[in-house]
């Protein structure tokens, strides 16, 4: 990677990884795009464009201007929301990496887009879930996740398009607020720690899902997309994870650093038939195997940072 276009550059990972980038890369290598425009570091502190990523021609453009050779895609709507706008979120998530993917054929550029482990359904086995499983997954953004897994498959395939993918788990930041994913009660009980020593889940006791803390999730990016392709058997949305996680783990991990924490819990029925229908716990050994992955931080080190982080912010 040289120079480096990003779309939903203002988002939850989005955010985070154009200043990682940046620092890495070069400012000036590193062009960020949304459809809104704000007040923050990742407008003023490199270039930026406003981009609606259903727009090909604006996203052809802009690339081809810039003469990037590095396509990161990010832009999309999460699973809570999907699950409201269904049509809106299939527009968006398949118009947009369609239009990310044939600008990334037309120009010859590397090619990233994340997964989820929304891509797995009911039918997936629960522990240790395997790299290659059925994937049979019952809500829309789960349907665009793995629409979008084998498009990316067809245009390495087909096109030669050097496309590569994470399938990642929640993610979990001190920076920025999550956006509407059914995993964001493990970002929110840390705020929550810290403003009200209290937090009310909408997830149910006991139920399990992966996790990963942003600097974690932000170098597997750039490692992944450094890697050797010759060594990269399946190329697309690797499974990757720091931690298998409930709400009470959390809670328990929390209470090490404030014994009074309280956590209550009003589920939420939507998020938490999604949450059921995901894996308890995923295998990365794919990832470790083909280009190193390795996670730094388990639950410990990561809630301890949080908070440490959160009360300076």
């Amino acid at each position: 990677m040289k120079k480096i276009l990003l779309t939903g550059a203002l988002g939850q990972i989005g955010s985070e990884l154009t200043a990682k980038l940046r620092s890495v890369y070069g400012s000036d290598n590193v062009i960020a795009t949304d459809i809104r425009e704000t007040d923050s570091h990742v407008v003023h502190n490199g270039p930026f464009e406003k981009l609606d990523v259903t727009d090909a021609e604006k996203m052809f453009d802009i690339a081809k201007k810039n003469n990037v050779d590095t396509i990161i895609h990010l832009a999309a709507l999460l699973s809570a929301t999907a699950e409201k706008k269904p049509l809106l979120a299939w527009n968006l998530n398949m118009g947009g990496l369609v239009n990310a993917l044939e600008t990334a054929r037309e120009l010859d550029c590397q090619f990233f887009t994340p997964s989820s482990i929304g891509a797995f359904g009911p039918t997936t086995p629960k522990n240790s879930t395997p790299q290659d499983t059925i994937m049979r997954p019952t809500t829309m953004y789960g349907v665009n996740k793995v629409s979008g897994e084998l498009l990316s498959d067809y245009y390495f395939q087909k096109f030669g398009v050097d496309t590569r993918g994470l399938r990642f788990p929640g993610l979990i930041s001190y920076e920025t607020l999550p956006g509407g994913g059914t995993t964001d009660y493990a970002v929110e009980i840390y705020y929550e720690a810290i403003k009200n020593n209290a937090y009310t889940s909408y997830i149910g006791e006991g139920t399990h899902m992966d996790m990963m803390y942003m600097p974690d999730a932000l170098q597997a990016i750039i490692d992944l997309m450094e890697a050797d392709p010759s060594k990269l058997e399946h190329r697309n949305s690797f499974n990757v994870s720091a931690m298998s996680i409930a709400p009470e783990d959390a809670a328990s991990a929390i209470r090490v650093h404030q014994p009074d924490f309280k956590l209550d819990y009003d589920v939420d029925p939507v998020r938490q038939a999604i949450a059921e229908s995901w894996p308890d716990a995923i295998d990365s050994s794919a990832a470790k195997a083909e280009w190193g992955f390795k996670a730094n931080f388990d639950l410990a080190k990561m809630t301890a940072d949080m908070l440490d982080k959160l009360k300076t912010k």
